[in-house]
């Protein structure tokens, strides 16, 4: 599925949990090279009206596995009768990255966040398929600078508010670092009964909602 031909994209993208939600967050700007191919991406994709993806890494390769992920919760529905958990959707994507790694691996990282009966999930994988549960997480080439904001913001008793204003810190923050990051940011937040995104356009220095 990946080769040296599919886009690169460098990236930013967060997620965290706040009580009852998941918030996504990522950056607009998809890169091939040293040079910006699209300033529209969209790079949380939503895998049912509970679950979502983020991604970073070969463009052809995370949508695969976002239509494999779409595949998997859809049968699951259909032949159970009810919702794939957040863990086990998970887990089926870490097989996939796992049985392919030695022939032809998935050069991704992948946040899959969620709200089932469990509550709020999120979880991290690479693409050796490693999976862990996490409470608050970034990928991609701008990670350091993402993931500095987030331990320093981060509090697990944080409102819903302020958990969307630090996703939103934590991407903006390193696009102001990261030239493979950049033109606005993208917001999904997940919780009981709510599947929510927003975006948020950078236009010279103004942030338009």
């Amino acid at each position: 599925m990946n080769s040296d031909h599919g886009r690169l994209s460098k990236t930013t993208t967060v997620g965290l949990i706040a009580g009852d939600y998941v918030v996504l967050a990522a950056d607009k700007r998809a890169t091939a090279g040293v040079g910006v191919y699209h300033k529209r991406v969209k790079k949380i994709h939503r895998v049912d009206n509970y679950i979502a993806m983020t991604i970073s890494g070969l463009v052809a390769d995370a949508q695969f596995l976002i239509e494999q992920a779409r595949y998997i919760s859809g049968r699951y529905k259909r032949e159970v009768g009810k919702n794939i958990m957040v863990s086990s959707l998970a887990n089926y994507v870490g097989l996939i990255l796992q049985a392919y790694l030695r022939s032809s691996p998935y050069i991704v990282q992948l946040l899959i966040g969620g709200y089932d009966q469990k509550g709020p999930q999120l979880y991290y994988l690479d693409l050796y398929g490693s999976l862990t549960s996490e409470k608050y997480m970034a990928t991609g080439s701008g990670s350091p600078v993402a993931f500095g904001v987030l331990e320093e913001g981060y509090r697990e008793n944080m409102s819903l508010d302020e958990a969307i204003e630090l996703a939103y810190k934590a991407v903006s923050t390193a696009i102001k670092r990261d030239g493979f990051t950049g033109e606005g940011v993208d917001i999904v937040i997940i919780g009981p009964d709510t599947y929510r995104e927003e975006t948020r356009l950078f236009r010279q220095d103004l942030v338009v909602k």
